[in-house]
């Protein structure tokens, strides 16, 4: 066998030994593992297409025999591969893993090797930097989710790979049982962000007369859609528990800027544009140039709220809310917040500015990281003598 392994053919090593062809091939077919026969110049080949169940995770100590006799033969990693069922990939891989200090692969010390390595699993990334696995705990505190914390992450330390970490390295943190570094309780709040969406309930909507001079979403200006004018904001309400309370929501489209509205009493029509009003009247009037929002009944006095603002408001269609995907997509981070099914009528106006402060101080891809606080004081900042707005940085 060490002559075949060596590179000698078949027949070649029987005559050395001094033993019958046919007895010298069963002996390599045992030690290979696989049916072999003889090539063309006495060399071994398959003498059967692999019949290989699924791969396991981990190369065999017979798949290694087969690298061994067939880097031998000098058989293509592609070849080898087939016989094995994997991808050449995997082949070369386990080679350059597997090379002795002579640069010859040797199956047997390549299985010793592996089963080193698996014996002695690299600590768990979290586990291993405990001041990462603490930052990571603060920005899941703060709404923040695996994705981002790992795009900024690669920001705010660029080339330190102790401060590396995947989405998914973060939720096997969260929910496998054997890397539970981070605290329990994230992995619940997470999921209460994660449910899937269901069409929102609405209180009646009004007559056809109460919107009968309304804009609708088609006459909008196209420079709404295209973001490139700072101005445009998109509105909805987030509902509480059995419809019975609401907390209203404004997202300026290009900076992505929120403004929460406190609705302590019912959600009427005049209760949503005071409150609209308020919050907006301070906005220097290039910021504040359109809303859009559903035709509900809360809107019933949309005509006053355009007076005050200086403001057109158009209306989305009927069951169309990907036509205010900002404010869709808002609603969906504030629900980390604000849960489902929860009575939101037991906020308080600072509890619910401390969430919009948190809210904007969040870095977005779309805006390359900086957050909505940022993207809105610098168009403050642009326009010498605007009243001064609230923000975060």
């Amino acid at each position: 066998m060490e002559l075949v392994l060596a590179g000698a053919s078949v027949s070649a090593a029987a005559r050395a030994v001094g033993v019958a062809l046919s007895t010298v091939q069963p002996w390599v077919a045992r030690a290979v593992g696989e049916p072999m026969a003889l090539g063309a110049r006495g060399g071994l080949r398959p003498a059967l297409p692999p019949a290989r169940g699924p791969a396991g995770r981990f190369l065999a100590a017979e798949d290694r025999a087969v690298i061994q006799v067939g880097l031998a033969q000098r058989l293509t990693l592609a070849a080898i591969g087939a016989l094995i069922g994997r991808d050449k990939s995997v082949v070369s891989r386990e080679v350059a893993r597997g090379r002795g200090p002579d640069g010859v692969y040797r199956s047997a010390a390549a299985e010793r090797s592996a089963a080193r390595r698996r014996a002695r699993p690299k600590e768990f990334k979290l586990a291993a930097n405990p001041a990462l696995g603490a930052q990571v705990e603060t920005w899941m505190d703060d709404g923040w989710s695996p994705g981002l914390i790992a795009k900024v992450l690669k920001v705010e330390h660029p080339g330190e790979d102790a401060w590396q970490v995947s989405h998914e390295t973060i939720y096997q943190a969260l929910y496998v049982q054997a890397r539970g570094n981070l605290r329990q309780d994230l992995a619940q709040r997470l999921k209460t962000g994660r449910t899937t969406r269901k069409p929102r309930g609405r209180a009646p909507v009004g007559s056809a007369a109460t919107f009968a001079g309304a804009l609708r979403i088609s006459q909008r200006p196209a420079e709404v859609a295209d973001r490139a004018v700072p101005g445009h904001w998109e509105g909805d309400l987030i509902m509480g528990a059995r419809n019975a309370s609401a907390i209203g929501t404004l997202v300026e489209r290009s900076t992505r800027f929120a403004i929460l509205l406190l609705l302590p009493g019912p959600r009427t029509a005049e209760a949503v544009a005071e409150a609209m009003i308020a919050q907006m009247s301070d906005l220097p009037a290039h910021l504040r140039r359109s809303i859009t929002w559903d035709r509900g009944s809360e809107m019933a006095a949309y005509d006053r709220i355009q007076l005050d603002l200086q403001a057109p408001i158009y209306f989305a269609d009927p069951h169309s809310p990907w036509q205010r995907g900002s404010n869709e997509n808002t609603n969906g981070l504030l629900r980390f917040w604000f849960t489902k099914g929860t009575d939101l009528a037991t906020w308080t106006a600072p509890e619910i500015r401390r969430v919009q402060d948190t809210l904007n101080a969040r870095p977005r891809p779309t805006l390359g990281l900086r957050t909505p606080a940022q993207a809105l004081a610098d168009l403050l900042q642009a326009t010498p003598g605007s009243p001064e707005v609230a923000t975060t940085s």
